[in-house]
């Protein structure tokens, strides 16, 4: 009878998430920099690609915080109801990147000089660039810059069909997504055992624990006879892949205050095999998120004439401009209009 009611009760925590216009939440990676060393160690890298300290270091404090904010209920949302989203990512020391999505624009502000100490690999400076980098210089510079959606739809998939190339990947159909959530919904009822403890105040803790790589599997199972239906060039690994997963049990504590998931703290540090880790889990705190509004002063950013500033000019010599050059300076990860 616990289990049947906990698992309810966390199920209608998260349908209460979906039944919600706008929907924001905080992820924490909490780890420490010698923990991530050490699973970085454990991996075996080549002499030369170890994780950086000062990687560690931005990573153990890195924060995530997302805002989702649509016309109707999230969970009945297609991407033309959606109004504005808004992503960033900070480390210990401030904002490395953020971007929001408001109407017919998407902003972007980073910081290089974070970035670049992350990824071992220092960014360009504003001077460095040619005159015909224009807004690009904002970016190097940490100022907002903006890019028209269409524009960039225009480049990176209509382009493409125009040449007769392949369009974009899609997103999945709503049919598919309630499928995946069923499948989702029955391992977690074969798989997964819950228990509950009240914190008083309108406040009770639901713990969930299964054994990891079993889970794992059992999902996937569920999920490959709809393998049809998933966007082009979605994987799914093997059994043979994961032989060698762990199959210790992880535990995940959720917080509910009446009724609704405020927090969830996932502990993945028996995961880590023989790695000396301290600490290594996952914190997920709703409410928490920038509000997509557009940021005032943003320089707009025209992909075509910043690609056509540097490859038609002497930094690429005569070599022809096409799409592939344009996605990889604008990155194929930007957001589409409402994504």
């Amino acid at each position: 009878m616990e289990q049947l009611s906990a698992g309810r009760k966390l199920d209608r925590a998260f349908e209460k998430l979906g039944e919600k216009k706008t929907i924001s939440f905080e992820l924490d990676l909490d780890t420490d920099a010698t923990s991530l060393k050490a699973l970085d160690a454990g991996s075996h890298p080549k002499p030369g690609e170890e994780m950086p300290d000062e990687a560690a270091e931005l990573l153990s404090g890195a924060k995530v915080k997302v805002t989702v904010q649509s016309k109707k209920p999230i969970n009945e949302s297609g991407e033309k109801d959606l109004v504005g989203t808004a992503l960033k990512v900070s480390g210990p020391d401030g904002d490395l990147i953020e971007y929001r999505v408001i109407g017919d624009y998407t902003y972007l502000r980073t910081d290089p000089d974070a970035l670049g100490k992350m990824t071992g690999s220092p960014m360009p400076t504003a001077e460095e660039l040619p005159p015909e980098a224009g807004a690009m210089k904002d970016v190097l510079n940490g100022k907002w810059v903006k890019f028209s959606n269409k524009e960039t739809r225009s480049a990176t998939g209509e382009g493409r069909r125009a040449k007769g190339g392949p369009a974009p990947a899609q997103s999945l159909d709503a049919k598919t997504q309630k499928k995946l959530v069923q499948a989702l919904r029955e391992v977690i009822a074969r798989e997964v055992r819950f228990r509950t403890a009240d914190g008083g105040d309108g406040t009770e803790h639901i713990t969930a624990t299964a054994p990891f790589r079993t889970l794992v599997s059992e999902l996937l199972g569920e999920i490959r006879p709809l393998a049809k239906d998933l966007p082009p060039g979605v994987g799914l690994p093997t059994d043979e892949d994961l032989k060698d997963a762990p199959d210790s049990k992880v535990t995940a504590d959720f917080t509910l205050k009446n009724g609704e998931l405020s927090e969830m703290n996932v502990d993945l540090a028996k995961l880590a095999g023989d790695a000396k880790v301290k600490k290594l889990g996952l914190t997920l705190r709703t409410g928490h998120g920038s509000k997509p509004t557009a940021p005032a002063g943003a320089t707009e950013l025209n992909l075509e004439e910043l690609a056509q500033g540097f490859f038609g000019s002497g930094a690429a010599g005569d070599a022809e401009f096409d799409d592939s050059d344009l996605r990889d300076l604008g990155g194929q990860d930007f957001p589409q209009d409402g994504s």
